[in-house]
């Protein structure tokens, strides 16, 4: 009988799967993204945080760090005005996106001690 949380460690670090499942999850998130967008809300990484999240409890850090790497541009060049362009980004996009990226640290290293610790459980 497996246990119910044994899908989460069943992508291994750093293989390609892993990779694959981190840019589905970020695509979707910018499509849920660009669904906010067009409804007028300008939250820029709200979608995205959850996408990490996924992305780390799926393939652990190096997946999540993959997710968030591909995240910064793609709002930056998509979500941020002037869209569909790279402009340099103002004050307050600086601090959403240091505020993103620090989350992210925390939300990647939180999702890959879930698995460690799922890991241990398991012996």
């Amino acid at each position: 009988m497996r246990k119910s949380n044994d899908y989460i460690l069943k992508l291994r670090p750093w293989s390609a799967p892993t990779f694959l499942a981190a840019l589905l999850v970020v695509a979707f998130a910018a499509a849920m993204q660009g669904v906010f967008a067009t409804l007028g809300v300008q939250l820029y990484f709200a979608t995205f945080a959850p996408a990490i999240l996924i992305a780390g409890l799926l393939g652990g850090a190096p997946a999540g760090a993959f997710a968030t790497l591909i995240t910064v541009p793609i709002v930056w060049w998509a979500f941020m005005p002037p869209y569909f362009e790279f402009a340099w980004p103002t004050a307050s996009d600086y601090d959403s996106i240091s505020t993103f990226l620090l989350s992210s640290v925390l939300i990647v290293s939180f999702s890959q001690l879930y698995r460690e610790a799922l890991v241990i459980l398991r012996r």
